[in-house]
C-alpha cells in the first residue's frame, strides 16, 4: 500500500464543496432525473430528507464519506494490510464537523478484495441521494440507515463495540481469507463523527445482507433463544418492513435441499471463529424470496465463481477446508443461498459484543430472572453451539 503515516493524522477534507452541497441538499434531488435513476421499490423505507430530525447528521456523514473514500481512491491498496494500516486514524476537517476514518487502508483493501469499486462505494454513500431509514425491531439505541441504492447498511455504534471490532479486525480479515464464502457480514468501514466540539459518534458500514430486497417476502433476526424474541407482525397491507424474531419463526423451516450441508458446515466454522474471539449476542439474519419457475435449478442460476469474495489462502494440508460453494450469478452472492423453491438471504451480523464482566453479570441476573428459559446472554461457547443447533433443527 502507499505508505501512510501510522497513528492519527488530521487533514483538511479534499472536497469541502461536497460538504456544502450535502448540507444544502434539498427537494431538488427528488426530481425527474433522480426518480429515473432510482427505480428500486422502497416498501417500508423512508427517505431522510429536509425536515427529518436526522437529515443534518446524514448529510454530514455523506460529505465526510465522500472525502474519506477519495483518499483511498487517490492512494489505492497495493497489497494486504500491514500492522500500521490496521492502526491508522485519519481525521478530515470539514465545515462544521470532522470525520474520522479508522483503519482506512485496511478497509480499502478489504473492499478491493471483495470486488467493490471505490467509485461505486463513494457514489452510493456520498451526497448523490438521501439515506433511507427503516423501523428497527432491535432493542439497542443505535440508529440504522441504508444507502439510497439499499446496497450498504450503516449503523451507529458505541465506543466499546468499535474498539472490539478494531481489535478483532486483523483476525476477521484472516478468517475471510481462509473462508472466502463465510456468512459473516462484510464490514466495509468504521468512522467517527464530531460536530463542532461535541462528543464523537461512531458508525460502521457493511454490505446489506438483504440486498437486493425488492422481492423479499419475510425477514428474520435469529439468536436461537426465546426471551424477548417475538415481534408483533405488521398489519396486513401495511407498508412497514419488520424484521421478525425467533418466536415468529416457530413451525417454519428453511428448505435448502443439497445446499444444507454446506450451510451447516459454514455455520460451524463462523461461530467457532466468533467463539475464539469471545463474542456473543450476534444474529443470523434471514430473508426469503420465492423463486420464479425459470430461476429454479442449479444449472440455470448458479455458476462457480470467486471474483466477488476475498481471495482465499490456499492450504495444501487442508483440502476443502475453505468450504467453498457454487455462488448464484447475482448481486450480493456471498449472502444468497438458493433452495429448490426459495432464495434465502443469510448473514451473521452484530459481531462486536464481548463476553466480559458486564455480560457475565447480566448472565447471572437473567438466570435468576428467567429460570428454565433461554436468553441471549450466555457464554460464547454455549451461544455458538445453541445457534448451530437451531439452524440444524430448522433446515431441511
Amino acid at each position: 500500500m502507499a505508505a501512510p503515516s501510522p497513528g492519527p493524522r488530521e487533514v483538511l477534507a479534499l472536497s469541502p464543496e461536497a460538504g456544502r452541497r450535502a448540507a444544502t441538499s434539498s427537494s431538488g434531488r427528488h426530481g425527474l432525473l433522480w426518480r429515473l435513476r432510482d427505480k428500486q421499490p422502497r416498501l417500508g423505507l423512508f427517505e431522510i430528507g429536509p425536515g427529518h430530525e436526522l437529515h443534518r447528521l446524514t448529510c454530514m456523514m455523506q460529505a465526510g464519506l465522500w472525502a474519506a473514500t477519495q483518499v483511498s481512491m487517490d492512494h489505492p491498496p497495493m497489497g494486504p494490510p500491514t500492522e500500521e494500516d490496521f492502526s491508522e486514524v485519519l481525521t478530515q476537517v470539514q465545515e462544521g464537523f470532522e470525520l474520522g476514518t479508522l483503519a482506512g487502508p485496511a478497509f480499502a483493501w478489504l473492499r478491493h478484495s471483495l470486488g467493490l469499486k471505490e467509485e461505486d462505494y463513494q457514489a452510493a454513500l456520498g451526497p448523490g441521494g438521501p439515506y433511507l431509514q427503516f423501523l428497527s425491531t432491535s432493542k439497542s439505541k443505535a440508529s440504522f440507515f441504508l444507502s439510497h441504492d439499499q446496497r450498504f447498511f450503516l449503523k451507529t455504534q458505541g465506543r466499546r463495540e468499535v474498539r472490539a471490532l478494531l481489535a478483532h479486525l486483523p483476525r476477521y480479515v484472516q478468517h475471510l481469507q481462509r473462508h472466502p464464502h463465510s456468512l459473516l457480514a462484510r464490514l466495509l468501514g468504521v468512522h467517527s463523527l464530531r460536530v463542532a466540539r461535541g462528543k464523537k459518534k461512531y458508525f460502521i458500514i457493511m454490505q446489506s445482507v438483504f440486498y437486493p430486497g425488492c422481492r423479499i417476502s419475510e425477514r428474520y433476526d435469529i439468536k436461537g433463544c426465546e426471551v424477548s424474541r417475538w415481534v408483533d407482525p405488521a398489519p396486513e397491507g401495511s407498508p412497514l418492513v419488520l424484521v421478525l424474531k425467533d418466536l415468529n419463526f416457530q413451525g417454519k423451516t428453511i428448505d435448502l435441499g443439497p445446499q444444507r450441508s454446506w450451510f451447516l458446515r459454514q455455520m460451524e466454522l463462523d461461530t467457532a471463529f466468533l467463539r475464539e474471539l469471545n463474542v456473543l449476542d450476534y444474529s443470523l439474519l434471514m430473508a426469503f424470496q420465492h423463486l420464479h419457475e425459470d430461476e429454479r435449478g442449479l444449472g440455470s442460476s448458479l455458476v462457480f465463481r470467486t471474483a466477488r469474495s476475498v481471495q482465499g489462502v490456499q492450504s495444501p494440508d487442508e483440502p476443502g477446508a475453505q468450504n467453498r460453494r457454487l455462488l448464484p450469478d447475482s448481486p450480493n452472492a456471498l449472502h444468497i443461498l438458493d433452495g429448490p423453491e426459495q432464495r434465502y438471504f443469510l448473514g451473521l451480523v452484530d459481531l462486536a459484543t464481548v463476553y466480559g464482566l458486564r455480560k457475565r453479570l447480566e448472565h447471572l441476573w437473567k438466570t435468576l430472572r428467567y429460570p428454565g428459559r433461554t436468553f441471549s446472554t450466555v457464554s460464547p461457547a454455549r451461544y455458538a453451539r445453541r445457534l448451530c443447533q437451531w439452524v440444524e433443527a430448522h433446515t431441511e
